[in-house]
C-alpha cells in the first residue's frame, strides 16, 4: 500500500471555491469515485470524488476552506489493486500536485486537438429597484435554445410595472430553475446557462501518464456542476445535498444562505430546507419570514382582518342570479393593499376650491401652431403639474414625510412629482422629476412619455418612485370634486376634477369664466387647514395668471 495524496481536479475555472461540507473522517474507507467534500462555488456546488480505494489517513481541508484547483484535500492509503493511479505526492514545502510529468510515448506525443469547453452559469434576477417579491409571469425561453446576450429571458411583473430579465451572455439554456407564476426577487436563480469557455482539460490530459489521463478526466467530469450535461451516467455528477444538523453552523445552507440568515436574525436550526436532502435556499428563508410575520398577526388579532377591524364577510352570490367571477391584477391587488394602509394609517382631511383658469386656456390655445410645429400637445396638466411645483417651494411643508415613528419630519429639497395614470391593468403613478427646473414644453413631453409606458406596461420601478406629491386628474371624464387618497409617505395629494364655465361675480355683473375644481387631501398629523388653505390659494393664483410662474 502506498499513501496518495488527492486534490481538486479541474472545476470549470472556479476559484477559491469554499467547502461547505466534509463527507468522510480519518479512519473511513472509500471506494473509487466515493463523495469526499462538497465544494460551493459564486455558481454551482459539486461533489469531489476518491480516485483510488483506500483508508483516509489525513484530512488536508475543513469546513469553510476556500480551494482552488490543485489544492490537497487529504492522504489515502491506497489498495494494492487499484486500477488507477494518483499522482505522486509533492514535496512537503509544495500543496501543488508536480507539472513534471514522464516522458511521453509516441502514442502519448500526439498533438491534442485544440477546442473549447463551456461553464455553467447560473443566471439570476439582477436588481430591479426593489427588495420585495415580484412575479414572473412568462418564461420566454425552453431548455436547449440558444440565446445572445441582451436576449429576453423571463418577465416579471412587479406591483406597478412589467420588465423583461436579458441574458447576461451568449450561450445555450441547460435548465429552467423557474417557472410561470413563480415569486421571485432580486438574486433568484432563473435558469442555467451553458456559455463557452476556454478549454484547458483536454490539452492538460495530454502531457500526463495514461493513467494520470484517466483519473483526472474521471475526476473533473464528476466535479461538474449539477446542472452540466455528461455524456454518460459514469461521468454524472453526484446529487449535491446533506443531512440537516442539529447546529447552525453545520446545516447544510450554501454561504449566501447563511448570510441573508444572519442579515434576517434567523436560526437557521429553524428553518426547514426545500433544496435536495433538505438544502436550505433563499426561498426557505423568505417564507420563514413570512410565516413568522402571520403567525405573529393571527395571535394578536383572530377576530379581525390585517387592518384590525372585523372583516367583511363572504357572500355566494350565485344564489340570488348569474355571476361572472374575474380574477383581479396583481396591480389591482397592489393598488388595493396601498390605500387601504393608506386610509388607515393617514388621518385625512380634504379641502377644495376653484382655479379660474380663463387665461390660461386662452394661453394654451394661442399655442396651439407652436405645439404643432414641436410635435407636441399642450394639455392643461404641464401648466398644472408646473403651477404645482412652485406652489409647493413656497410651501415645503407640503412635501415633506414623516420619519422616525413620527418623531421626525424630513424636508425635501428637491421637487419629484407624481401623475397618477389610470391603465387598463390599474392606477399607477409615475414621477416626474424635478418639475421645478424644467419647462412646460419639457414637462408636457415627458408627460405623454410616461403615460404611455405606464399605458403599455413599460415603466421601471424607478420611474414610479421618489415623489414628494401627488396629482391625479380626472381631465374631462366628469365630477365637481373628489377626495383623493394621500400617497403615503407623502402628506398630500391634488385631485383635479372638471373645468367648466360658469358665472362669476367680477363686483359689477356675472360674467363667464373657465373654473377649474381642485381637491387638497392632507395628512393632518402634519398638515394643518391653514397650511393646506394658503397652498390652494397660491396655487389658485398661479393658475388664474400663469405668468406668476416666472416671478
Amino acid at each position: 500500500m502506498a499513501d496518495v495524496t488527492i486534490y481538486v481536479p479541474d472545476i470549470g475555472g472556479a476559484e477559491g471555491a469554499e467547502v461547505v461540507e466534509v463527507l468522510v473522517a480519518v479512519g473511513d474507507t472509500v471506494e473509487l469515485e466515493q463523495s469526499l467534500i462538497v465544494l460551493e462555488s459564486d455558481k454551482a456546488s459539486m461533489e469531489i470524488p476518491a480516485t483510488e480505494n483506500g483508508t483516509i489517513v489525513e484530512l488536508k481541508v475543513a469546513v469553510g476552506d476556500q480551494l482552488s484547483e490543485g489544492d490537497a484535500i487529504l492522504v489515502l492509503k491506497s489498495d494494492a489493486t487499484t486500477a488507477v493511479e494518483s499522482p505522486a505526492e509533492p514535496e512537503p514545502d509544495d500543496e501543488k500536485p508536480s507539472t513534471d510529468s514522464p516522458a511521453p510515448t509516441s502514442a502519448e506525443s500526439e498533438e491534442p486537438s485544440s477546442g473549447s469547453s463551456v461553464e455553467a452559469m447560473t443566471v439570476v434576477i439582477p436588481d430591479i429597484g426593489t427588495d420585495g417579491d415580484v412575479e414572473l409571469i412568462e418564461v420566454l425561453v425552453e431548455p436547449g435554445q440558444a440565446v445572445s446576450e441582451g436576449d429576453s429571458l423571463v418577465v416579471l411583473e412587479s406591483d406597478k410595472a412589467s420588465m423583461e430579465v436579458p441574458a447576461p451572455a451568449d450561450g445555450t439554456v441547460s435548465e429552467l430553475l423557474v417557472a410561470a407564476g413563480a415569486t421571485v426577487r432580486e438574486g433568484s436563480a432563473i435558469l442555467t446557462l451553458m456559455t463557452a469557455a476556454s478549454g484547458q482539460a483536454s490539452s492538460a490530459a495530454a502531457s500526463p501518464s495514461a493513467p494520470q489521463a484517466a483519473r483526472s478526466e474521471s475526476a473533473a467530469s464528476t466535479a461538474q456542476p449539477e446542472s452540466m450535461p455528461s455524456a454518460s451516467p459514469q461521468q454524472a455528477a453526484p446529487a449535491v445535498e446533506a443531512p440537516a444538523r442539529a447546529d447552525a453552523g453545520s446545516v447544510y445552507a450554501g454561504p449566501a444562505v447563511r448570510k441573508l440568515a444572519r442579515e434576517f436574525g434567523i436560526d437557521l436550526t429553524q428553518v426547514t430546507g426545500s433544496g435536495p436532502r433538505g438544502r436550505v435556499v433563499k426561498e426557505d428563508l423568505h417564507a420563514y419570514v413570512q410565516k413568522a410575520l402571520a403567525d405573529k398577526g393571527s395571535a394578536s388579532q383572530p377576530a379581525v382582518g390585517g387592518s384590525g377591524i372585523p372583516a367583511i364577510p363572504e357572500v355566494d352570490f350565485s344564489k340570488f342570479g348569474p355571476i361572472d367571477p374575474q380574477p383581479r391584477t396583481r396591480l389591482d391587488k397592489v393598488t388595493a393593499a396601498n390605500m387601504s394602509r393608506a386610509w388607515l394609517n393617514v388621518p385625512h382631511v380634504t379641502q377644495f376650491d376653484d382655479a379660474d383658469i380663463t387665461d390660461l386656456e386662452s394661453f394654451r390655445a394661442s399655442m396651439k401652431a407652436e405645439a404643432e410645429r414641436r410635435g407636441a400637445k399642450l394639455t392643461p396638466m404641464p401648466f398644472i403639474i408646473k403651477a404645482v411645483a412652485v406652489a409647493l417651494n413656497a410651501h415645503p411643508k407640503l412635501k415633506t414625510s414623516l420619519a422616525d415613528g413620527g418623531e421626525t419630519l424630513v424636508y425635501k429639497q428637491y421637487c419629484h412629482i407624481g401623475m397618477a395614470v389610470d391603465t387598463p391593468a390599474g392606477l399607477v403613478v409615475p414621477v416626474i422629476r424635478d418639475v421645478d427646473k424644467k419647462s412646460v414644453w419639457e414637462l408636457s413631453a415627458e408627460i405623454l412619455e410616461l403615460a404611455g409606458l405606464a399605458r403599455d406596461k413599460k415603466l421601471r420601478p424607478d420611474q414610479m418612485q421618489g415623489g414628494v406629491f401627488s396629482v391625479s386628474s380626472l381631465g374631462n371624464i366628469g365630477g365637481r370634486g373628489f377626495t383623493p387618497i394621500v400617497n403615503a409617505p407623502e402628506v398630500a395629494i391634488l385631485g383635479v376634477s372638471r373645468a367648466d364655465t360658469q358665472p362669476v361675480w367680477n363686483g359689477s355683473e356675472f360674467v363667464p369664466r373657465k373654473m377649474l375644481p381642485l381637491s387638497l387631501s392632507y395628512d393632518h398629523r402634519v398638515i394643518n387647514g391653514g397650511d393646506a388653505g394658503r397652498f390652494l390659494t397660491d396655487l389658485s393664483g398661479l393658475l388664474s395668471d400663469i405668468r406668476r410662474i416666472l416671478l
